[in-house]
């Protein structure tokens, strides 16, 4: 019995100190775990990588109010197209030489800031060498040069309407700049396709593009107007309601005799005048 004590007191005696190792273990852990969380890790530095521009126009800061153009290019647009609409938002903004620089560098993505950060580095010193040097490198997404008698290869489609055929046929002038005035008159008109407005074209035909433009509107603004008055559905109109007009008595009478009526039957088979009497009387001897 004393043996069987001795043992259930030495095992509880183990187990407080199992207690206590295990406190004291819990407690280190969580001291190492603050100092971990209050210690700043030290900063991975990044891949050194070339800067094609120059020191100057690194150093240059790019205004707060500058929001930057909001065009991009990936390498498969139009370069001289991507010059023109970066020139034309930053008309608004305005900047100097590194501003555009920057500025222009933000634009690029995909294959083509894969081009930009191969260029040595401070190779870049101006904004013109940048764009000499995009527009070099990306030469072959040019649009090809056309000429003003180009104009005639704009033709109506099959179904087209006279507005956009006018306005497609505007975006080539524009772009075409043609300058013979009756020649852009001759394109429109050859490259219409027959119908009422080709033929008052014809009939009165058209001195400038602009009076083109002008018959155009009236004519679209008519056939509008015909649309619409073709589309408008009449009310249903309501039934009439048919009267009989009243008969007088006198020629319900009438009718119900059967006045008027030069026979009436006197016996089965015969008619007879109404009026029986002869008008000449004759006297007939059968002896003489």
């Amino acid at each position: 019995m004393r043996a069987l004590q001795a043992e259930v007191a030495a095992l509880r005696a183990n187990n407080a100190e199992l207690r206590r190792a295990n406190e004291e273990l819990r407690r280190d852990l969580q001291q190492v775990g603050e100092r971990a969380a209050n210690e700043h890790a030290p900063p991975v530095p990044l891949r050194a990588r070339p800067i094609p521009f120059s020191q100057v126009i690194m150093n240059t800061a790019l205004p707060t109010t500058s929001l930057g153009p909001k065009v991009s290019f990936t390498g498969v647009e139009d370069p001289e197209a991507h010059l023109t609409a970066f020139h034309t938002q930053m008309m608004f903004t305005g900047g100097s030489n590194a501003v555009y620089c920057k500025l222009l560098m933000s634009t690029l993505s995909g294959a083509a800031m894969e081009w930009f950060v191969s260029l040595p580095d401070g190779h870049i010193t101006t904004f013109d060498q940048f764009a000499t040097l995009f527009r070099e490198q990306y030469l072959v997404n040019k649009a090809l040069t056309r000429v003003s008698y180009d104009v005639f290869d704009v033709k109506q489609y099959q179904g087209e309407s006279m507005k956009d055929y006018l306005n497609r046929f505007g975006v080539q002038v524009v772009r075409l700049k043609p300058i013979d005035e009756a020649m852009m008159v001759h394109a429109f008109i050859k490259g219409m396709l027959p119908g009422p407005f080709s033929e008052s074209l014809l009939r009165f035909y058209p001195k400038t593009f602009t009076e083109i433009r002008r018959r155009a509107l009236a004519h679209i603004a008519a056939n509008d107007r015909v649309t619409q008055k073709q589309g408008l559905v009449g009310p249903v109109r309501p039934r009439e309601v048919a009267r009989l007009q009243p008969m007088r008595v006198h020629e319900a009478t009438t009718e119900k005799k059967g006045a008027g009526k030069p026979y009436k039957r006197v016996q089965a088979g015969t008619r007879t005048r109404r009026d029986s009497s002869p008008k000449h009387n004759f006297k007939w001897n059968s002896r003489s």
